[in-house]
């Protein structure tokens, strides 16, 4: 999955016909400028060698050393997401070695040993000097398996390789730094920082698959009251345990709401909805769309879900 911080911006806005033009101009003229750092190069095929020559301005052909497979890829091939061509590579984590860079590169050299991030961005356009690097208007963002080929082959093109691979050092493991390409980063920004979890919450994690189980380890870092995991998988919840769950709830035999209104002291009351919604059942949480919820007093805080006002974190909040 791609994490896309700028979705996270509720302020109202109100765009005029002129600033929708001005956008429109302004992203035409950013993929005028970059059309020559995504000048496509031959790339691996499956069973195949890439050619490593001619990486192209800005880029870096990296040697791929370890490499994992992302939800977002199963959707890719479920036919979820349709611009994905037939053929294209996937993969858009890997650890690796740079084995040639191109004019422009400049904090990377042959034989580097770098982790190749989920998003790839210049770095200069308006959204990039914000820290919101999903929405680069230089042709970046989710490319990586996306638009261009990804990073399940021997070697992988990556484009904007100064903004795009961090360096790894020498003692920490392949497997150790995969992980930081997605996975963690995302159960991280999207559910703890984005949740606001503070010292003595309730949080609640709605899923103990990957992305959950990094959020639940995240949350630890803010000293949180409780840690619930929920989950329709026994094996799941056991897992999240080991990563800081201190409460676990199969919500195919328990209630999850009479479970956290237990941890919170039924918060005076209860939880303040929103004014067209119910509170959700355990029936509800096993939906795909469960519905929000978010309480009225501040001593508790449970994590919130990246497109809306509520305070829990389901993992298909975080994936398309």
């Amino acid at each position: 999955m791609t994490f896309n911080p700028a979705g996270m911006d509720r302020r109202p806005c109100r765009r005029s016909a002129l600033m929708a033009r001005l956008v429109l101009e302004l992203n035409e003229l950013g993929r005028q400028q970059c059309e020559q750092w995504f000048t496509t190069v031959p790339a691996a095929r499956p069973g195949k060698r890439c050619r490593t020559g001619d990486p192209r301005r800005g880029n870096a052909i990296v040697r791929v050393d370890a490499v994992t497979i992302c939800g977002t890829d199963l959707h890719i091939l479920k036919g979820d997401v349709p611009e994905v061509h037939r053929g294209r590579i996937l993969g858009h984590e890997a650890v690796g070695t740079v084995e040639e860079v191109g004019e422009g590169v400049h904090a990377l050299a042959p034989g580097d040993r770098v982790l190749v991030f989920c998003i790839s961005a210049r770095g200069t356009c308006r959204f990039c000097r914000e820290g919101r690097y999903g929405q680069c208007l230089c042709l970046g963002g989710w490319v990586l398996g996306h638009t261009i080929d990804g990073t399940q082959a021997e070697y992988v093109r990556v484009p904007y390789a100064d903004m795009s691979t961090y360096q790894v050092p020498d003692a920490a493991r392949d497997e150790e730094i995969l992980r930081l390409a997605d996975i963690l980063p995302t159960g991280y920004a999207v559910g703890v920082l984005a949740g606001g979890v503070r010292p003595g919450d309730v949080v609640a994690v709605v899923g103990a698959g990957p992305v959950g189980l990094a959020a639940i380890a995240g949350a630890q870092l803010y000293s949180p009251g409780h840690v619930v995991a929920i989950d329709l998988s026994d094996a799941r919840l056991e897992a999240a345990k080991h990563f800081g769950a201190d409460v676990i709830v199969n919500n195919s035999r328990q209630d999850p709401l009479r479970v956290i209104r237990d941890l919170t002291g039924d918060l005076a009351g209860g939880f303040r909805m929103p004014s067209d919604t119910a509170a959700p059942s355990a029936a509800q949480l096993n939906g795909k769309n469960p519905q929000w919820f978010r309480h009225a007093g501040n001593a508790h805080q449970l994590v919130m879900a990246p497109s809306s006002p509520a305070r829990m974190l389901t993992e298909s909040a975080v994936k398309p």
